[in-house]
């Protein structure tokens, strides 16, 4: 698309309007927030036991001491080779506030339904450090509805991002946060699916301000252009679901 090329004045002048339109959005997003933190609790009353690296923990585990955790729903399913691009694009934003967060009362850990030794095998590769556990063989990801069966695959229908949608993929992503009092009691906060997980990515909120923006035009998504970071040298275009 042609720019509309003005002066410096006019410039000025449209620039003044849309100020306005993203002061509006930023009150906008400190009511939403103000909403999320009013929402009710969930308390758990189910033990989830996971793989990871020292042995079987729990979820109380992974609070580290910690009241509050926030989990990543990383799509990588038992039988793939890799986890998905899409989640991985969302990993590679998390290292720089990982000491940040575990520094402000928030433990962050990913969940995949992949045996734990491909996820270490992956997590190496990926030169992540945070932390990733395996929920194979138990119901967490069910629970929380983001993996599904061959019974849903032949329904045709799951249930995703709170409502009935049509089957995509049998692992889709999303984050959860939980928070634990004195007493060891852990309750389910907020969780998001979709794009509800964008206002994380950094990369977005820089392209966003550039003259082409994100440019996604084949699939209407990140996967038109993101790779694992270790592809970008070439290859095929990345698909987000195995």
């Amino acid at each position: 698309m042609q720019p509309n090329i003005v002066t410096q004045e006019a410039w000025l002048a449209a620039r003044r309007q849309l100020l306005a339109a993203e002061k509006e959005l930023t009150r906008m997003h400190d009511r939403i927030n103000a909403q999320r933190r009013a929402l009710p609790w969930v308390r758990l009353d189910k033990t989830y036991v996971f793989d990871a690296p020292e042995g079987k923990v729990t979820l109380a585990d992974l609070f580290d001491g910690r009241s509050q955790l926030v989990v990543k729903h990383f799509m990588f399913g038992p039988d793939w080779d890799e986890g998905c691009v899409g989640c991985s694009f969302g990993a590679d934003h998390v290292a720089g506030a990982l000491v940040h967060l575990e520094h402000h009362d928030v433990s962050f850990v990913s969940v995949s339904r992949a045996p734990l030794p491909k996820i270490e095998a992956f997590r190496k590769r990926m030169d992540w450090g945070f932390r990733w556990v395996s929920s194979y063989g138990n119901d967490f990801n069910a629970d929380f509805h983001v993996s599904f069966t061959a019974d849903d695959r032949a329904k045709g229908k799951v249930f995703y991002n709170f409502a009935l949608q049509d089957f995509q993929s049998e692992e889709m992503p999303g984050m959860s946060v939980f928070c634990k009092d004195a007493d060891g009691n852990i309750f389910h906060t907020y969780s998001q699916y979709a794009r509800g997980g964008e206002a994380a990515l950094s990369t977005y909120a820089i392209l966003d301000i550039t003259p082409n923006g994100r440019n996604e035009t084949i699939n209407g998504n990140l996967t038109d252009w993101v790779r694992h970071h270790d592809k970008y040298d070439g290859g095929e275009t990345e698909s987000c679901c195995h």
